[in-house]
């Protein structure tokens, strides 16, 4: 057993060390910019979904409900993370508070989980409305749409607080370095003093429940939708209807191809340097480009936001500084 010197539990230790991306002086600053860039961008573009989505009465359907709540939950998947980055590049410390730690990978946990989920509601309702385009609104209600979000974040919130519960039950010995740049679940595993068997069988049996089930419904959903269009004898049927995808197999593919890159990085390799570098992908680079995929490739989505920023160039209300008005407006003819 560990003496008290070298060993403290969850009620005495009062902070962990995060290792960061670099300890590079000369990297600082350029780290600084590309987090604070990438956030300040994410921020701005689900935010302008979420606007052009509650803004437009044509978008007021289940697809756009979900898209919503996705861009919602892209926020705040990215706000865990990079703001405590930010705040130690650029005060040189690697200090976070084990109680702050502990809610950063609380609320990461959720918000990963719920990006999760809502892919594969997405995927589903995709699948309704190619396969039974007849019984689509019937299957896809509003009241159906909104329940199924609610037990996702649900759901969820229970998982989440088990593990954080049994993450406190560890021991950590004093000044323990997490090689990260925040506080991940498997990195703090591997970094407890005390026997972690149970964090991990939990750990399996919640990544193969809540991993493998929604996978298997995506590729089902699109193995529908790929036989229903083969069926389909109009080329410009089979075209409109597989448009309406394009865009959430993209958000599918990057996210779950960044979240499996990191994995495989993580198995190959003992590097914590490169482990780091593939888990920025997906917890920094995914939810910035995911309102890139969809306001470029839907037509619905670029509509909104055109009609959106057009009201914003020609509103005096909205801004009040007319070379703000222009550059709105010259947004506006660009989409």
């Amino acid at each position: 057993m560990m003496s008290k010197e070298n060993s403290e539990n969850h009620t005495g230790l009062s902070h962990f060390l995060l290792q960061g991306l670099s300890d590079d002086p000369e990297l600082q600053p350029v780290l600084f910019g590309l987090f604070l860039f990438t956030y300040l961008v994410t921020i701005r573009g689900n935010l302008l979904i979420i606007l052009a989505v509650s803004s437009d009465s044509h978008l007021h359907t289940p697809m756009y409900f979900f898209l919503s709540n996705l861009s919602f939950i892209d926020i705040c998947f990215i706000s865990t993370t990079v703001p405590k980055t930010l705040v130690n590049i650029q005060t040189q410390n690697k200090d976070i508070s084990y109680i702050e730690c502990l809610t950063q990978l609380y609320f990461f946990l959720i918000f990963l989980g719920m990006d999760n989920f809502l892919l594969t509601v997405m995927a589903f309702d995709r699948y309704v409305a190619i396969c039974h385009p007849l019984n689509y609104t019937v299957i896809m209600n509003p009241w159906l749409c909104v329940f199924l979000v609610l037990m996702f974040w649900l759901i969820m919130f229970c998982v989440s607080l088990i593990h954080i519960l049994l993450l406190n039950q560890l021991t950590f010995s004093i000044g323990t370095e997490i090689p990260h740049f925040f506080c991940e679940l498997a990195h703090l595993l591997k970094v407890a003093s005390s026997v972690t068997l149970v964090n991990n069988i939990f750990l399996y049996v919640v990544t193969a429940l809540l991993g493998v089930f929604p996978v298997t419904g995506i590729l089902y959903s699109y193995s529908q939708i790929v036989s229903t269009l083969l069926r389909m004898s109009s080329s410009v049927s089979k075209y409109k209807a597989f448009s309406t995808c394009g865009s959430h197999l993209c958000v599918v593919d990057l996210f779950y191809g960044t979240g499996f890159g990191v994995h495989l990085s993580s198995a190959v390799t003992h590097s914590s340097q490169r482990t780091m570098i593939a888990s920025v992908m997906y917890t920094v680079v995914t939810p910035m480009l995911n309102p890139f995929i969809y306001s470029l490739r839907n037509k619905d989505v670029k509509g909104a936001l055109r009609r959106l920023l057009g009201r914003a160039a020609s509103g005096p209300w909205w801004i009040p500084d007319l070379r703000a008005k222009e550059t709105l407006w010259s947004l506006t003819q660009m989409l």
